[in-house]
Order: C-alpha cells, then sequence, then structure tokens
C-alpha cells in the first residue's frame, strides 16, 4: 500500500511551509534562526518577495553576517533587482575574503576586462586544497567566465575542466543508468483505468538551458496562466504511489511499477499540492526539466493538460549545461562535470524526445525549438498559446515585465527582451567542443 502519511507531508508542504515561516517571522523576529528559516521556507514555495522582506529583516538583526547578505543578494537577484545585488555580494565577500560564492556571483553579474577582474585573488585561492571540490568549481568557473569575457576561450575552458576535476571523481555520471531510465519510461502503457480529467497543468520541460524560463515566462504572462515553480510535486507523489523504494526518485525502478499507481488518485493528490501556489489562476505552469522522462506517466495522469518540452541546438545545449554550477549533489546533474557526459545525456534527451513525438497525441505534447521562438517570437508564441487553449494576449510577447521572481539559471535573461545572444555560442569554442562533437556525431544528430 502506498505510504498515505508521506503522501500528505507532499500535498500539504507548500501550505506547511507558508505556515512555518509566517509563524516564525511573526512569533520569533528577533531569533535569527528563526528569521532565516522563514525566509528560506518563503523562498522555498517561490515567494520571493515575501523571502526578500525576511532577508532584509536578518541582515538588520545580524549585520555583517557572510552568509546571510549573500543569500540577500541571491534573493534580490530573484526579483530582478541586480543592481542592489552587488553591494551585498561585496559586503559578504569583504565579511569573508573566501566567500567563493560570493566572489562567483560577482563575476557573473559583471562582465570582466582585463583592467578590471579578481584573477589573482582567485587563482590564489584556487591553488589551496578542497577535499569536496566546491570551492575549486565555483572559482574555477568565475575564472572561466573572466577569461571568456576578455577572449581567451582556451583559457577559460581549460580552467572550467579544472573546476570540475573534483567533483567529476565524485559524481561521475551513470550513462548506463540514464539508458536504463529511458527504457523504463518508453515502456510505460498510455492506455489505463480512468485519470484525472483536469485540464489545468501545463508542464514545461526539457534539458536545463535550452530555454525552459524563457517559455515560462511568456506563458505566465498571459492573465489566466500563473508559475508554480520547479515544484518536484508529480515525480515525488508518483514514487509514492508507486511503492518504489529506490533511493532516487526519479529512477527505472519507480517507472516500472507505474501497474500499482493509482492515476486519478495520483492526479487529485498533486493537483490538490499546487493549490498553495497557484490558488485560483485558472492553469498553472510546472516547470521542472526532469519532467522529460515522465511525459507518458504525465498524460496517462492527466490526459488533458499540455506538455511543452523545450529543444535546443546540440552543441549550444550541451556547451551551456557544461558551464552550469547546479549547486547541490544530486544524481540527476552529475553529466555537468565533462563535455562528453554532457553530450551522451543530450543523446539521450533527443532519442527520447524524438519517441515522444511519434507516440504522445500532438495536441498534448509539443515539441519547441529554442532557435525557432527567439528567431520567430510572436508567432510561435501564438502557436504556444493556441496549443495551451489559450486566447491570445499581447502581454505574453513583453514577458520580461513580468514581476514575478523567479531563480532559475536564466535570472538575468528573461528579464531581457527577446534577443539572439545565446543563440550559436558554440561556434566560437572550435575544437575546444570536439569531445562532444564526437559523441553527438557518433549518435548521428544534426549539429547545427
Amino acid at each position: 500500500m502506498p505510504n498515505e502519511a508521506e503522501i500528505e507531508k507532499v500535498v500539504r508542504r507548500a501550505a506547511a511551509l507558508r505556515a512555518l515561516a509566517e509563524r516564525a517571522a511573526r512569533e520569533n523576529a528577533n531569533d535569527e534562526r528563526a528569521v532565516f528559516g522563514a525566509a528560506m521556507a518563503l523562498r522555498v514555495i517561490g515567494d520571493h518577495r515575501a523571502a526578500l522582506a525576511q532577508f532584509e529583516a536578518l541582515n538588520q538583526l545580524v549585520p555583517n553576517n557572510t552568509h546571510y547578505l549573500f543569500e540577500l543578494g541571491q534573493t534580490l537577484e530573484h526579483v530582478g533587482r541586480f543592481e542592489d545585488a552587488t553591494p551585498c555580494y561585496e559586503a559578504s565577500l569583504s565579511a569573508e575574503p573566501f566567500n567563493y560564492r560570493a566572489r562567483h556571483a560577482i563575476v557573473q553579474l559583471h562582465r570582466q576586462t582585463t583592467s578590471d577582474n579578481s584573477i589573482p585573488e582567485m587563482e590564489q585561492q584556487i591553488a589551496l586544497p578542497d577535499d569536496d571540490g566546491w570551492r575549486w568549481l565555483y572559482l574555477g568557473h568565475a575564472l572561466a567566465k573572466t577569461y571568456e569575457d576578455i577572449g581567451d576561450i582556451q583559457t577559460s575552458m581549460s580552467w572550467l575542466a579544472r573546476a570540475k576535476q573534483t567533483r567529476r571523481r565524485r559524481s561521475a555520471y551513470d550513462v548506463a543508468n540514464e539508458q536504463k531510465l529511458s527504457q523504463a519510461a518508453q515502456a510505460v502503457k498510455l492506455a489505463g483505468a480512468a485519470a484525472h480529467d483536469s485540464s489545468e497543468p501545463i508542464f514545461i520541460t526539457g534539458l536545463p538551458r535550452s530555454g525552459t524560463t524563457l517559455v515560462d515566462r511568456i506563458v505566465s504572462s498571459h492573465p489566466d496562466v500563473i508559475s508554480a515553480g520547479e515544484i518536484g510535486n508529480f515525480l515525488q507523489l508518483l514514487k509514492l504511489y508507486s511503492e518504489s523504494r529506490a533511493l532516487a526518485s526519479l529512477d527505472a525502478d519507480v517507472l516500472s511499477r507505474t501497474d500499482k499507481v493509482d492515476f486519478e488518485r495520483l492526479g487529485r493528490s498533486y493537483i490538490e499540492s499546487t493549490r498553495p501556489l497557484t490558488g485560483a489562476t485558472p492553469r498553472f505552469i510546472d516547470k521542472a526539466p526532469s519532467n522529460f522522462f515522465l511525459a507518458p506517466i504525465i498524460l496517462r495522469t492527466f490526459p488533458n493538460a499540455r506538455i511543452i518540452c523545450m529543444r535546443r541546438n546540440p552543441l549550444d545545449s550541451v556547451l551551456s549545461n557544461y558551464k552550469q554550477i547546479f549547486p547541490f549533489d544530486d544524481r540527476y546533474y552529475d553529466y555537468v562535470y565533462d563535455l562528453e557526459w554532457a553530450a551522451q545525456k543530450y543523446v539521450i534527451f533527443d532519442q527520447l524526445i524524438s519517441r515522444w513525438r511519434d507516440m504522445l497525441p500532438p495536441q498534448r505534447f509539443m515539441v519547441l525549438q529554442y532557435e525557432d521562438i527567439v528567431a520567430n517570437q510572436e508567432d510561435r508564441t501564438r502557436d504556444v498559446l493556441a496549443f495551451c487553449g489559450l486566447g491570445w494576449d499581447a502581454r505574453t510577447l513583453s514577458f520580461h515585465e513580468n514581476a514575478a521572481g523567479v531563480s532559475t539559471p536564466s535570472v538575468r535573461q528573461v528579464r531581457q527582451a527577446m534577443n539572439a545572444q545565446a543563440v550559436g555560442r558554440w561556434q566560437k569554442y572550435g575544437a575546444a567542443l570536439d569531445p562532444a562533437r564526437r559523441v553527438l556525431e557518433q549518435a548521428r544528430i544534426a549539429l547545427d
């Protein structure tokens, strides 16, 4: 039998976190641990403006704390206040010169030049021992970004490889396991018992850095849609209803147990779990990159849902994932520590999406090319809204004016109007991308 207590925890989690945060802030306003907990809880449920108020209060309560200053800077970025974030990171670094996350954040926010950079400080700090590899990872990425800004691609890529070496050894990508996951996903039966009839969810998925946040912002700029963010509820509930004992939520064992799942109950629990985030808005977005593995299960649960899967140029996709830091240990992201691994991940993704495009109903599953929506913004936006069953609204073209918070790696890009700056970036890297190019060519994936 499914663990009903754990299911209830997932269903009630967002409401419980909000209640906990509000009580902590109200009853323990002078307790730094309570205020920090309230701020983080609010950020977890995507209420970035409420979280910002708590972080501002925390930094009044405990000035010059490097950790709290950094988190305040992060939250200011989430609400689009980039100029205000920089002084927080600088103060964090002043309080603790070895705060590598603050150093990395400053480099990411500002274009580096030959006359204005922190290369000496970063090279000195990265030379020190680092058992778990996180300091090397952040400082190496910051050095790579610095050298790319000043036009030295070869040195930039060299620093990326050095930055990732410890994490690469500790978190090796298991491509065989990923292939098993893909095979298990393809074995899921589409037909079955009655499921949930809600048409509220719009699932946006695809590899990270492929335009998922962009399309989330476009669609959620429609007055009938709200974004619930990357909530992960569907996968967690699926695992519980499958009765899998696998350690990971996204696991072949979970997908192979769909015969045990009560899909109507799964759908009901999932919708109920989103209510504290979505309220009475007619439609909502669930944007989780890993959901591309779950497309048949999502449509088995919600036959009236829509799934938009983002696809990007293979080499741009591989490169942007390789250059990304995911600041937590999660097997799903192990592939970012090596160019060949990132290419292998893309191959599995591309093959699976081709399979879904052939077998899933086109009125419920759409593959959207990132470069296409950049080049043809209004036409593709109209297509996406029509696919979702939404009427035209011109506000979706001004997605960059959407005031809602965003905490994904695309936080800065989606505050800008549509532009082609990220299209074709792979071309300037030349032979540095050969390890990825070979993997993609062997899989017969077109590179342009």
